[in-house]
């Protein structure tokens, strides 16, 4: 796959994304950006619950295990559930970068099937800035980081200000966020996704 869109492809003047200097250092798990995320909350019951580390440069690994509330078909993972982990794990790129930002696009090729139970170990990396738009690639495998291939996908991120959040979503958890009295907490809680 890897950017047959032409939505996907940087443009000439796209340049090499830089970590900033205040993100985690590598190896250091990245926690939830926010409790009642699907994706990586731990407030959510049925979630993914997915961890993601720091990694050298602008890249992060990740793993969430395939429970049975996340079947599509019987003893398989819902493909809708796999792409949201590839999301999760594109827009936690956005923590090195110190940016907010929001899926704009994501294409995703399903490789091979994903069972009940099976740890999906993520990898993922931003390639290029150009602006707001942030272009990125994750790969998704089965039986280990060096396992086979399970899933993968390219994103186009755009940063946002943290108003998009605030005009848009439910008040009562953008007044919750915002009151948070942990600064780091109440800064991630608005840092990706839609």
């Amino acid at each position: 796959m890897r950017g047959t869109s032409p939505a996907l492809q940087p443009p000439a003047d796209a340049v090499k994304p830089v970590r900033h200097p205040d993100a985690p250092a590598p190896g250091e798990l990245l926690g939830a950006h926010y409790g009642q995320c699907f994706g990586c909350g731990d407030e959510q019951a049925h979630g993914l619950h997915l961890q993601a580390r720091a990694g050298e440069g602008v890249s992060i690994t990740a793993e969430f295990t395939v429970q049975p509330a996340h079947q599509g078909a019987p003893g398989l993972a819902h493909g809708g559930v796999l792409a949201t982990a590839l999301d999760e794990t594109l827009g936690s790129l956005n923590w090195l970068l110190r940016t907010i930002a929001v899926t704009g696009r994501l294409e995703t090729d399903f490789v091979r099937p994903v069972p009940v139970g099976t740890t999906l170990h993520l990898s993922a990396e931003v390639t290029a800035v150009a602006g707001r738009k942030i272009y990125s690639t994750a790969t998704g495998r089965i039986g280990g980081p060096d396992g086979p291939v399970a899933v993968r996908a390219d994103a186009l991120f755009i940063e946002v200000k943290v108003d998009h959040f605030i005009d848009h979503g439910r008040q009562e958890e953008i007044q919750a966020a915002m009151n948070d009295p942990d600064q780091v907490r109440r800064a991630r809680a608005f840092e990706v996704n839609p």
